[in-house]
């Protein structure tokens, strides 16, 4: 067999085990520590870790379809009116409430380990997607602050397609995006079992994010 023939196997070896790759980002590119923007913004209220937990819950709702936080990272609801949802249901002042939702953009700061990961999935030839509930003025701020954002290949913020995970929405929309006829040849990553689960349940592959290590380990990466 010729030189040329070789190339040609290895070239045809790895189209054949490229990946598409998408990642979810609060949690896994990015930190995501709601304690401690509990603790920050509405000290009277979260005193230990039990009762920041609780406020937590009170203001994101777990995040579910229908909540007032879903409502924002869906793009359907701007940050004022937010603020009016939030403060009408919980009774949080205004001001408290206010200060969170302008500081979570400086808190999403991008995890060197993850970063690292994505740099590997580069390098080992696969493609690179994203997939996140995300509003638009926090994905805004994202990609114009942080190089890494710049990697992938097509970015599906929820904020501005007007679905959120684990809406089958969303995971159609990144699959049409990226041209993908095979559900199979999807890999997701998100720290949130529930919406790796709705990924399993589309075909998608689907990993539970915890550690970027552990994460490179299940991917195979050498």
């Amino acid at each position: 067999m010729s030189a040329g023939s070789n190339g040609g196997a290895r070239s045809a070896s790895k189209q054949q085990q490229q990946r598409v790759i998408v990642f979810d980002v609060g949690g896994v590119i990015v930190q995501w520590k709601p304690l401690d923007l509990m603790r920050t913004h509405f000290p009277e209220h979260a005193t230990d870790e039990a009762s920041a937990k609780a406020v937590a819950a009170t203001l994101f709702q777990s995040f579910v379809p229908g909540s007032d936080w879903a409502a924002f990272d869906a793009g359907t609801i701007e940050p004022h009116a937010l603020a009016d949802q939030l403060v009408a249901r919980t009774g949080y002042a205004r001001a408290n409430i206010a200060a969170l939702i302008a500081a979570i953009p400086q808190h999403l700061v991008p995890m060197p380990d993850t970063v690292a990961l994505i740099d590997r999935v580069r390098a080992a030839g696969h493609r690179l997607g994203l997939l996140s509930n995300m509003p638009r003025p926090y994905a805004d701020h994202l990609e114009a602050t942080h190089a890494c954002f710049g990697h992938f290949e097509h970015l599906t913020w929820s904020g501005r397609v007007g679905h959120i995970k684990p809406q089958r929405e969303i995971f159609d929309h990144v699959r049409d995006a990226m041209c993908i006829e095979d559900a199979s040849q999807l890999v997701f990553i998100d720290d949130h079992p529930g919406n790796v689960e709705a990924a399993r349940s589309l075909g998608w592959q689907a990993i539970h994010f915890t550690s970027a290590q552990a994460c490179a380990d299940e991917l195979s990466l050498v």
